[in-house]
């Protein structure tokens, strides 16, 4: 990929997930070529990649736009990653290394870190949560797990759903996270599993609390 479409593909996706561009929204080659100062090659790149990675929906008629999911449709994505995530942290237990044990105690500090503040920084939390599930997936070494949880894991819901966290649900996310490690250090593969299935299920929770149907 060239450097335009990757800076491309960058302002597009910042602004799906600001909400700059918002759910429904049409997407012009054009408009976004003028916007990102490129031509509308390394825009059509871009869309390409935002696509696969389910950013935006492209319609019968071929015209784009930033995805829209109904709460039945996050409620399934939400479920299918509770199986493959719970899965996965399930064989982490089974397979970590003490190198991986101490990432995640890293991980989790600089969440406590991020956090632990009269304002919490948020983007720091969203870029260390992202880290922890990244670092459970490699754990768990399953290149064919990991590719399908990576097409499940829509970005722009994880933000949202964060955003909308207050004080006592980021605690509690961190909490969750230190019991994750706890469960994975005890090699307890459905301590483990349990507990990272009842973390992503809150989080679909906290998420249709704040998008009813």
């Amino acid at each position: 990929m060239s450097r335009a479409s990757d800076r491309a593909y960058d302002e597009i996706k910042a602004q799906i997930l600001s909400g700059t561009l918002a759910p429904g929204a049409q997407l012009k080659e054009e408009e976004l070529a003028e916007a990102c100062g490129v031509s509308r090659t390394p825009i059509r790149d871009a869309m390409h990649r935002l696509e696969a990675e389910m950013f935006i929906q492209r319609s019968d008629s071929q015209r784009s736009f930033v995805s829209n999911w109904s709460i039945d449709d996050i409620e399934e994505l939400f479920t299918l990653r509770t199986m493959l995530e719970g899965h996965a942290a399930a064989q982490a237990a089974e397979r970590v290394t003490p190198e991986m044990l101490e990432k995640l105690h890293h991980n989790v500090a600089a969440i406590d870190a991020a956090i632990d503040r009269p304002l919490p920084d948020v983007d720091a939390f969203l870029a260390m949560n992202a880290e922890f599930h990244a670092l459970i997936i490699q754990a768990a070494a399953s290149d064919r797990l990991a590719h399908m949880i990576n097409r499940l894991v829509l970005q722009p819901i994880v933000h949202r759903t964060a955003l909308r966290y207050d004080a006592d649900q980021l605690r509690r996310s961190l909490a969750e996270h230190v019991e994750i490690v706890a469960a994975l250090e005890a090699h307890d593969s459905d301590w483990a599993r349990a507990v990272m299935t009842s973390h992503i299920r809150r989080a679909f929770h906290v998420y249709r609390s704040e998008n009813p149907a």
